[in-house]
């Protein structure tokens, strides 16, 4: 729907500010970045500092660590499936390497397992490429030549941007590898924006000291697995697809290795038996889970599912007590409640101002400081503005960007935002976006190393269910990097580990059912059901809400 009168009114704050801000663009008059002591205050606004959302986990590996209460939730729950009631002599499908996810890091991981010499199974909840990589929008982040830059500068800001909490042996891969990951996306077709004469064009994003974002207009994620899972369907000879076929529970062998999984075909409601000498865990993140009850970004199967069965095999979780919740989603129209609005605006150009058309924080800021900014500007300061339905937002002012740059380069840079706008009957190059903060991004995740190791073997992880990367706080671009940077090494770590297995063990169970006897012991999550797979909306009076799908399956 378009603007109604009231918010049109407010809309003449902003406008009649723009011309001051946007001259101060042009001279390079910025707002001052914060200090450290000003970010520290600006943080007690953030979400994740509210301790009352957070409770220990009783059961597990991480017993003891304060997370979420939705987090909780899923890791003390029983399991989907009876371990006693699976047959384990026999498997539906046999396969080198079984990759969980078939997002970007999933997809990644299963090129480069195919290139070390391994057959591969993609075993998927939805469709391939059903996954936030298509969602993310603003860019890739990569040290390549120009601007001064080298991962030495890159390195400094991921470590930044993390509040220096980050592991440093992870970032230090991120940041090397960065460049390579351009090379090889180039290399199997990306469309890349470009200048006329061929070179790659960049541009900041928050938290950077360098212009370092290689981006395909707003469309980066998507251009993204359009690439890498035309190349995956192209080695179709060795790469199969699973598609609405998830996976509930890993499988370990009588060696302590992880050797496949069970899986849940979601038409036929049946489970499968997957045997695999090495998996790769490429699920992606929790967005759905709706943390603190905000509006998210995410994809619909974004449900955390890969944490929950890899923490019941024996893998610690890390960083799950820092959510990134991106500065900028819609919050009206509320038919596009929560979709997030790129990074990107703010890198060339578009202010954030409050009710008054007051520009309140520069917005280079990194995004938890910008998110809990906005937050205060509402809150705090009640500078906040109302949307019909009784929420708040600040104005996101689009339309300095064509004052700025020309006009049409809004529509020209921003064309998935700008059609998605228009079929609501605004037009952004002239009118700001009502934006507040989303649910965004999984921080936190299973612990693995560089490699894509982790402490059970032959279980590898990939992309944003794994956690220690990005500290407590992603930077912009560094997400669509983490997922290639690690799947790629994750599935090349895969298919050498999977050369090497050569004694099969006995497949086992039995980590479950310790698992459900813990849980017993410590008198918690019975009553629940995990891993999740999809979440519920179904009204709470019509339906008692749950914290797991409504539907648990049938074993056939």
């Amino acid at each position: 729907m378009p603007y109604p009168e009231a918010l049109k009114e407010l809309i003449k704050k902003v406008e009649a500010t723009r011309p001051v801000r946007v001259q101060r663009k042009k001279a390079g008059e910025e707002l001052p970045f914060m200090s450290l002591e000003e970010r520290a205050e600006t943080l007690k606004f953030h979400p994740d500092v509210k301790d009352e959302g957070r409770r220990e986990i009783k059961v597990g590996p991480s017993k003891g660590y304060r997370i979420a209460h939705e987090y909780v939730d899923l890791l003390e729950a029983r399991p989907r499936v009876d371990p006693d009631k699976i047959d384990l002599t026999k498997a539906d499908y046999e396969t080198d390497v079984l990759v969980i996810g078939a997002g970007g890091s999933g997809t990644a991981a299963a090129l480069l397992a195919q290139e070390a010499g391994a057959k591969v199974l993609i075993a998927t909840k939805l469709r391939h490429g059903d996954a936030n990589t298509m969602m993310a929008e603003g860019g890739i982040q990569a040290a390549t030549k120009g601007h001064k830059d080298s991962p030495y500068f890159h390195y400094l800001d991921v470590m930044g941007g993390g509040h220096f909490v980050n592991t440093p042996s992870l970032v230090e891969t991120l940041v090397n590898e960065a460049p390579d990951v351009i090379k090889w996306l180039e290399g199997l077709g990306m469309n890349f924006s470009k200048y006329q004469d061929g070179r790659l064009k960049t541009m900041h994003g928050g938290g950077t000291s360098r212009k370092r974002m290689h981006f395909a207009a707003d469309i980066t994620g998507a251009e993204i697995m359009r690439t890498i899972r035309d190349e995956a369907r192209n080695r179709a000879a060795d790469i199969q697809v699973l598609e609405f076929s998830p996976a509930v529970e890993l499988v370990l062998d009588d060696k302590g290795r992880c050797a496949g999984a069970v899986l849940y075909n979601l038409e036929t409601a049946e489970y499968f038996l997957v045997r695999a000498k090495a998996v790769v865990m490429a699920t992606g993140g929790s967005g759905r889970l709706h943390v603190q009850q905000f509006m998210t970004t995410n994809h619909y199967g974004a449900t955390f599912d890969g944490a929950v069965m890899a923490y019941r095999a024996g893998v610690p979780v890390c960083f799950l007590h820092t959510i990134q919740y991106h500065p900028t989603g819609v919050v009206f129209p509320e038919q596009a409640e929560g979709i997030l609005i790129t990074e990107k605006f703010r890198g060339i150009g578009a202010n954030l101002v409050n009710i008054e058309g007051e520009q309140f924080v520069n917005e280079r800021e990194p995004r938890d400081v910008e998110a809990a900014s906005i937050i205060k500007e509402c809150v705090l300061k009640g500078k906040g503005v109302p949307t019909p339905t009784g929420r708040f937002g600040v104005w996101l002012d689009s339309p300095m960007i064509d004052t700025l740059l020309g006009e049409g380069t809004v529509e020209k840079e921003f064309p998935g935002k700008f059609i998605l706008y228009k079929r609501f009957g605004i037009d952004i190059s002239k009118e700001p976006m009502l934006i507040y903060p989303t649910l965004h991004y999984q921080n936190g995740g299973l612990e693995y190393q560089s490699s894509g190791a982790t402490r059970v073997p032959g279980l590898f992880v990939a992309g944003e269910v794994g956690g220690g990367v990005h500290g407590e706080n992603r930077l912009m671009g560094n997400s669509l990097l983490d997922i290639l940077v690690f799947g790629r090494l994750a599935g090349a770590s895969a298919g050498r580990w999977a050369k090497e297995v050569t004694n099969a063990g006995k497949l086992s169970l039995d980590h479950v059912r310790k698992y459900v006897k813990d849980l017993e012991s410590a008198g918690v999550g019975l009553d629940r059901m995990s891993p999740m797979l999809l979440p519920d909306y179904t009204l709470p009076e019509t339906k008692e809400r749950q914290l797991t799908a409504h539907y648990a399956g049938t074993l056939r």
